[in-house]
């Protein structure tokens, strides 16, 4: 992974390039401010001040300083520096009359590269901010790293990133931590966890289904659980998708790739809770032994579930992990799950749908992303749909018959594992980026990670 801490550092007055932000109402006075022969390269150079995301070198003695357009100087994005540290010339730099702020963090993901498989990827020159604001590095790299790893995870693709190679990620995150690890297979994954077990029977047996757990914190503290769907390539199972449905799956574990780096953050910052992580990782493959339309499964709750659609996979081992956490009687559940279409048809690949049973738990989860500039987008856990996943033969359906509120239906199901007067919040994510954008590359992305966690701090970082 990158090594993000040369690349932010404290400003302890050493030389470096001065980078000037403008924005559209700043422009005028930065004009009138330059050198006699600075708005005359500006011109030449076609520098727009009003397109944020531009960047202009500027000749200063011996020095080169530059000048990057943002929308707004005074409420900086975390992506507003990213076009700038993707395209300066390497060095050191410091921001004129201001701190980074947020955007530190898009500084760092700009200079990250996932060139695992690249025989010889480029090299990357080094560009570092220095900041004045020294307690923040730390937080901002640990929030890079978070997002690398989402990204990194998810970006493998799904022939190096099995239910094996998805436990190698979570003990090596516990090692560093110093956490436990719990992982529970075979025959006692049949016996306790029959959805995990069903919808992972189908695959090979180096590709064996498996709950793995981690703990860590000290037992008085508050518990909390974070659950990820660790799909880690989903075929449709006998009801198979099509090629251009199947292109993306290797991502269908990026539920389990933001529940692992959530879980590291929350490690990372020492949060005073009593962690538990939980990753139902399976890989939905087609073969004589896969779980069938039909079929009906047993769950560890209790409730038994008649198979609608093989494809509908995610709420099933997702069921018996919710129901696992809420054994230990938590305060509060996160999930996080590549879930439904439907939520990507509703609001888009950066939107991720989010559900909650608790209004508190909501509204703070929401005023989190608007802090932290990682939008969420609420949607209904609508009592009325629940008749849609009624079943004739057994408990429940895992998948409505019906196209509509698809993302709602999904989301009730999973409802149905977790104890009413818990608070828990599902984050139906896409984990991917279709299109690149400054520090954030097509593949693998992050989206609601740091929402989740800027809320646990909120909650749990004591004053």
């Amino acid at each position: 992974m990158t090594d993000f801490a040369p690349l932010l550092l404290s400003d302890r007055g050493e030389p470096a390039r001065t980078l000037t932000l403008v924005d559209k109402d700043s422009v005028d006075d930065w004009r009138k401010a330059l050198p006699a022969a600075h708005p005359a390269l500006a011109d030449a150079a076609r520098f727009d001040p009003a397109k944020p995301g531009a960047l202009l070198l500027l000749p200063t003695g011996d020095a080169v300083d530059a000048v990057a357009s943002v929308k707004d100087r005074a409420a900086l994005s975390p992506w507003c520096l990213a076009a700038a540290a993707s395209a300066l010339p390497e060095g050191r730099y410091r921001l004129a009359g201001g701190e980074a702020g947020l955007a530190a963090l898009g500084w760092l993901l700009a200079q990250h590269r996932f060139d695992r498989y690249k025989s010889a990827p480029d090299p990357l020159p080094t560009r570092t901010l220095l900041v004045a604001d020294v307690a923040a590095i730390p937080a901002t790299i640990r929030l890079a790293e978070a997002t690398a790893l989402v990204r990194d995870l998810v970006d493998t693709p799904a022939a190096d990133m099995g239910p094996a190679d998805l436990e190698d990620a979570a003990r090596a995150l516990a090692a560093e931590h110093g956490a436990s690890v719990t992982v529970t297979i075979g025959d006692a994954l049949e016996q306790g966890y029959p959805m995990i077990a069903a919808v992972g029977r189908g695959a090979e047996r180096s590709r064996a289904p498996r709950l793995i757990e981690v703990t860590w914190g000290r037992p008085d503290h508050p518990r909390i659980a974070l659950v990820g769907k660790g799909v880690c390539f989903d075929s449709g199972g006998l009801d198979i998708k099509p090629a251009s449905g199947m292109r993306l799956m290797k991502k269908d574990m990026g539920g389990a790739a933001h529940a692992l780096a959530l879980a590291g953050l929350v490690m990372g910052a020492r949060l005073p809770v009593r962690l538990h992580l939980l990753i139902a990782a399976v890989e939905n493959s087609v073969s004589s032994t896969a779980f069938r339309p039909g079929d009906i499964l047993a769950s560890r709750l209790g409730p038994t579930v008649e198979i609608d659609n093989t494809d509908a996979e995610g709420r099933l081992v997702l069921g018996d992990a919710l129901a696992r956490a809420a054994e230990d009687k938590p305060e509060l559940i996160l999930d996080f799950a590549t879930l439904t279409g439907a939520a990507r048809i509703a609001l888009g690949p950066d939107l991720p749908a989010t559900f909650a049973n608790d209004e508190a738990l909501a509204t703070d989860l929401l005023a989190a992303a608007i802090a932290v500039d990682d939008p969420l987008w609420r949607l209904p856990l609508w009592d009325g749909y629940d008749e849609m996943l009624k079943s004739d033969v057994a408990d429940i359906v895992n998948s409505a018959d019906s196209p509509f509120a698809g993302s709602v239906t999904a989301a009730l199901f999973l409802r149905r594992f977790v104890p009413a007067a818990t608070p828990w919040a599902h984050l139906d994510t896409f984990a991917w980026r279709p299109a690149a954008k400054p520090g954030r590359p097509k593949g693998g992305e992050a989206l609601g990670l740091r929402a989740a966690f800027s809320l646990l701090e909120a909650r749990y970082r004591p004053a």
